[in-house]
């Protein structure tokens, strides 16, 4: 049987479909529930296990925390901020003195030509119950750690209140002064050094594990590629972003690499 190198996207509560999550994708616990089955199933093929975690304060560029509107009145989530309508007044960070620091933010991120700002829920702020691993995912690591000896490693992301970083890889404007929201080459030459075949799970399909995916196309080789599977059935996109989601599926798809769920693995790693 193949050995197993496991990449686990951002399997927080704050994601999760339970009471008090901050951000709940609908199916996502179900989709940690069948992933904690197939690390039991699969544990003693699994050689190495990475976790991401987004990883907030309370306040950044990309909550509801950070904006008000033209009224000084609070900004929705899922409210969508241009650089254009930050100019005009339409909107302005609490923190006036910032303004100048969000304008070249936005128009930089505007002009990658693939995000604008979305404002989500505040989500995910370390040291809180929301940034925690789902409770069932966080039991089937720590036992398969007993296991095996091995230490399942967490990553942290989106530190930098002033860049959003959907991708476990990069922010989407990395930063000059903060190495932290640069490229991560070495958790890139981890997960494609060697042979063994890399499984991608996690939340959301439409946001952070699409991100890492389009990251992963950009900078691991074909090969590599070819011996890697997306878990379709251990991953959810936010509501309304499931065109989103699928359309990632589908790039994925076109590049060779592998979209199965935990049921179909059984027959592959025979």
């Amino acid at each position: 049987m193949k050995r197993i190198q496991l990449l686990v996207i951002d399997p927080q509560n704050d994601f999760m479909d339970v009471e008090g999550a901050a951000l709940p994708v609908p199916g996502a616990s179900a989709d940690m529930a069948r992933l904690a089955g197939f690390i039991d199933a699969m544990g003693p093929w699994i050689d190495d296990i990475v976790v991401t975690l987004d990883s907030h304060a309370s306040v950044g560029i990309e909550r509801t925390s950070f904006w008000l509107d033209a009224q000084g009145a609070p900004v929705a989530p899922f409210t969508v901020i241009t650089a254009a309508q930050l100019a005009s007044g339409e909107y302005r960070p609490r923190d006036t003195r910032r303004r100048e620091e969000a304008l070249a933010y936005l128009q930089a991120l505007e002009a990658g030509g693939e995000r604008t700002l979305v404002v989500w829920p505040v989500h995910c702020v370390l040291g809180t119950w929301g940034h925690n691993i789902a409770p069932a995912l966080a039991q089937r690591l720590a036992a398969w750690e007993m296991a095996s000896g091995q230490i399942c490693e967490k990553v942290l992301k989106g530190l930098n209140p002033m860049t959003e970083q959907y991708s476990a890889f990069r922010a989407d404007v990395p930063r000059a002064d903060d190495p932290r929201t640069q490229l991560h080459a070495a958790l890139l030459a981890r997960l494609g050094s060697d042979d063994t075949l890399l499984v991608v799970a996690g939340e959301a399909l439409s946001h952070c594990v699409a991100a890492s995916g389009q990251d992963m196309l950009a900078h691991m080789d074909a090969a590599r590629l070819r011996n890697t599977v997306f878990l379709t059935d251990c991953m959810s996109p936010v509501t309304g972003f499931e065109a989103a989601g699928a359309a990632f599926l589908q790039q994925l798809q076109e590049r060779g690499v592998q979209t199965r769920t935990t049921r179909d693995m059984a027959g592959l790693l025979a």
